[in-house]
């Protein structure tokens, strides 16, 4: 018996030993994001997944010799966010490039172009982000403006909205763009009326001759560029990264991970163009494991508003004499034809589109997909879907699209919005109210490097809507505010189920990956116009601390 007696002590001693917590976060203001138990005080971690979430009282329980316990000081904890849109390396060579986003003028503009030309005067210069309508002059820069800084050096240099770039006369004469150059499709080159040369302004497709003479990064400068992301990330609380990638950003992350240097976990959408190559290798979304996922592709309808290429029904009341550009896959018929073959695989359809024509066409290509394909749980995706038709509004639910938003833009865009495309169009842009209370799954995310990473800067967005300018403190077009807890919703739970990934990740519950942050501020009770100087004090992957305030 004494035997029998022992043996059942040092089960439970085993069982004890078992559920001991790795780390404990106690004394915190939890909010889970599970609907379930929606409130919490404390958080236990085993082995990078959540064990126990309840009161600090029973939450003790899992307290060992070896248990890390934290004491959140009634501080607001919420599940890690996921970005539902990067493009995360752009986002690491922009950290290590000229930064033109905030440039007030065209001098300051030059000024810094000159500035990088004299430091790395052999290397292209690239990156930038400008913004012109942030100028009095609210014009299109010329190749003029930095031609005499850089006679010497190649520069292409991006608008933020990564649909329009300028290109100095020396990087024309490399890509051999002239006045005799046609424009390509679903592309424009623009030029001087009175003397028809190039002003150095590619619009989308035009753009890709120029691209495609920049010189590869390295391995290593790839992997600086991707450390400098994930550090960006770290502070800003955003633990998985749903990217725009090409399979040289793949093989970075890839790389780290064997590094053991992640410190953000990846959902990669690759070209729509490589679909055969991903469904030859047997990869069906979500193919990968919790740090790297593929299976989703990527692919372009149009162009942006600022560039005055997104598409519309209507023209532009900015320049009646265009209604936008339709990318060239569209007008040939590949994308559709790509589109139908991919979702038969069981690949996931990512596709970007802008004005209400785009957006339109994308909703009748999945509906013309669910009638033709097998039925599957396919989890169709509109990136940006921000100018909206009032008759698509329903559609998104109707069909299970997902509106894959990202709402810095309508504070950034809103300063302008209007005179591209009149009040009576801008009701029904970045439609977040909308496309809520006609049942659409809503996720958030940056467009990282088209606006900052920062997710506390979307959802003060999406709940203000007070543009940047300061010129609506009531908000720009106030009817699609929506409130925190829906916010964060769309930067949690909602992100992952747009990932396939809800049972692993988006929500403070027990078995789920162990992805936290802790927030300076609880966004859920103050006043929601603080929210944009909000910090987050410490980020949390698997149970790990990967970032801290000091």
């Amino acid at each position: 018996m004494r035997i029998i007696a022992m043996l059942f002590l040092l089960s439970l001693t085993a069982v004890s030993q078992q559920q001991q917590a790795d780390i404990v976060f106690v004394n915190a203001n939890v909010w889970t994001v599970n609907d379930s138990q929606p409130e919490a005080q404390a958080v236990a971690v085993l082995d990078g997944k959540i064990l126990a979430v309840s009161t600090d009282a029973e939450v003790k329980r899992y307290i060992g010799a070896q248990t890390k316990v934290v004491d959140l000081k009634g501080r607001r904890m919420l599940p890690g966010f996921i970005d539902n849109h990067t493009h995360f390396m752009s986002g690491g060579f922009q950290l290590q490039s000229v930064d033109l986003k905030y440039a007030n003028d065209e001098a300051e503009f030059a000024r810094l172009i000159k500035e990088r030309a004299e430091k790395y005067p052999d290397r292209w210069i690239t990156g930038g982000d400008w913004d012109h309508d942030r100028w009095a002059s609210a014009q299109l820069p010329t190749k003029e403006l930095i031609d005499r800084y850089t006679t010497k050096t190649p520069a292409m240099v991006n608008r933020y909205d990564g649909h329009m770039a300028l290109a100095n006369t020396h990087a024309l004469k490399l890509a051999g763009i002239t006045k005799d150059t046609p424009d390509p499709p679903g592309g424009t080159i623009v030029k001087d009326p009175k003397t028809g040369e190039p002003t150095g302004v590619l619009k989308d497709e035009a753009m890709s001759a120029v691209y495609a003479i920049i010189p590869e990064s390295t391995e290593e400068e790839m992997l600086e560029a991707a450390r400098l992301a994930l550090a960006e990330a770290r502070r800003l609380g955003v633990t998985s990264i749903q990217d725009m990638s090409s399979t040289a950003d793949l093989r970075t992350y890839e790389t780290l991970k064997e590094r053991g240097e992640l410190t953000a976990r990846f959902y990669c959408r690759l070209p729509i163009s490589q679909w055969e190559q991903l469904a030859a290798g047997g990869a069906r979304v979500p193919f990968g494991d919790e740090w790297i996922c593929i299976g989703s592709l990527k692919a372009y309808t149009d162009g942006s508003l600022g560039s005055s290429t997104a598409l519309f029904f209507e023209p532009f009341t900015s320049d009646p004499s265009t209604r936008g550009l339709a990318m060239d896959i569209v007008q040939d018929g590949r994308l559709e034809q790509w589109a139908l073959a991919a979702d038969k695989a069981g690949l996931q359809l990512s596709i970007h589109a802008i004005g209400d024509s785009a957006n339109s066409l994308i909703l009748d290509l999945y509906e013309k997909i669910i009638k033709t394909n097998p039925k599957w749980d396919r989890r169709f995706r509109i990136e940006h879907a921000q100018h909206l038709h009032p008759k698509d509004l329903k559609r998104f639910a109707e069909l299970g699209v997902i509106a894959s938003m990202q709402p810095y833009h309508a504070i950034d865009d809103g300063r302008w919005a209007e005179k591209r495309i009149g009040y009576e169009r801008c009701k029904t842009t970045y439609a977040f109210k909308s496309l809520l209370d006609n049942k659409a799954r809503l996720t958030f995310g940056s467009d990282w490097t088209v606006a900052p990473l920062n997710p506390l800067l979307g959802i003060y967005a999406a709940v203000t809507r007070r543009t940047l300018d300061g010129a609506t403190p009531n908000g720009w077009i106030p009817e699609q505010k929506i409130n925190v807890k829906q916010a964060v919703r769309a930067y949690t739970i909602d992100n992952a189920y747009a990932a396939f990934e809800e049972n692993t990740k988006g929500s403070i519950e027990v078995g789920k990956l162990a992805d936290l942050v802790v927030l300076s501020d609880d966004i859920l009770k103050i006043d929601p116009v603080k929210i944009e100087n909000v910090l987050v004090d410490m980020t949390v992957l698997g149970g790990k601390i990967i970032w801290e305030r000091k």
